[in-house]
């Protein structure tokens, strides 16, 4: 038996044969090679200043109007100070060294309140979350919790811990506790049934289920939930502070209204709130943003 061959059209010639040398390959490239894309969007240098202008811009705004109303208006400065009386409070916090000294108190107490909160409400959450049992049995109480975490504990935490760093604490770690538990429960269930079964008919032990399998699937989830649970804890540490401390940028509020110091009362208050801003805008959004395109279901943006 002979085998017919038949010889290739002009066509499929010129798709597969190499171009003479120096002719270009038709279409400007090799077939199937596709063209590179061009890498920009929201990570290029000018997108992001243009993001950090419209961030700032509301802020500046305020300011220009605080501006403009205290001149208009001229309070008292026990009423309400004006922006250059604010600047002289912060300088004056500055170079006595109280500005550090209370500083310093509320990021360590937020700190160990945080590294605690995580270390229970993340193996508690993700429990629940891979359990319809002990879901369906602390759902209730968790949800009855939510309503009364962190400020409303303030005056218990005093008298059980007294006043100082330890009632502090427990009002940081309270006030994370739901968030972060409530948040990894969602993310847990949001796993796909298909992959856990999968992981359990591999015979996957409970450990390694629970760090291979169960974490990274709530992780996008469980990073949201620390962002909301910050911002719960960090209002909460204000709080505790105003009434359980003697050091703190809550304390300084405290201590300023005594004595009707109400530009150190705005100073203290540009501090709390700036420094918020720049854990949410520098830390906690970038970390949520990776989070959520490596384990979540959206993909990064080329």
């Amino acid at each position: 038996m002979s085998v017919v061959t038949t010889p290739p059209t002009e066509k499929q010639a010129t798709a597969t044969a190499a171009p003479a040398k120096g002719r270009p390959w038709p279409g400007g490239r090799p077939p199937g090679r596709q063209r590179p894309r061009r890498r920009g969007g929201a990570n290029t240098p000018a997108a992001r200043a243009v993001s950090a202008l419209w961030f700032l811009t509301p802020l500046a705004l305020l300011v220009v109007v605080w501006l403009v109303v205290v001149a208009v208006v001229d309070p008292p400065l026990r009423v309400f100070p004006q922006v250059g009386d604010v600047l002289a409070a912060l300088g004056d916090m500055w170079s006595s060294g109280d500005l550090f000294d209370h500083l310093g108190a509320s990021l360590r107490r937020m700190a160990i309140g945080a590294v605690i909160a995580i270390a229970t409400a993340l193996p508690f959450g993700i429990a629940l979350g891979s359990s319809a049992a002990l879901s369906a049995f602390f759902s209730p109480l968790l949800r009855f919790s939510v309503a009364l975490a962190g400020i409303a504990w303030i005056p218990v935490a005093t008298l059980w811990f007294g006043y100082g760093d330890r009632a502090v604490i427990f009002i940081v770690w309270n006030a994370m506790f739901f968030a972060i538990t409530y948040n990894a429960m969602l993310g847990v269930r949001q796993i796909p049934i298909q992959l856990l079964r999968a992981a359990r008919s591999m015979g996957t032990t409970r450990l390694r289920m629970f760090w291979e399998v169960l974490l990274p699937g709530a992780l996008p989830s469980v990073v949201t939930g620390l962002r909301v649970g910050l911002g719960y804890g960090w209002r909460g540490l204000v709080a505790a502070e105003i009434i359980a401390s003697n050091a703190g940028l809550g304390y300084a509020l405290f201590q300023a209204q005594k004595y009707f110091q109400t530009d150190v009362i705005i100073a203290s208050m540009v501090i709390i709130g700036v420094l918020w801003l720049l854990m949410d805008r520098l830390m906690l959004a970038p970390l949520e943003k990776r989070t959520v395109e490596r384990w979540g279901m959206t993909k990064a943006g080329s």
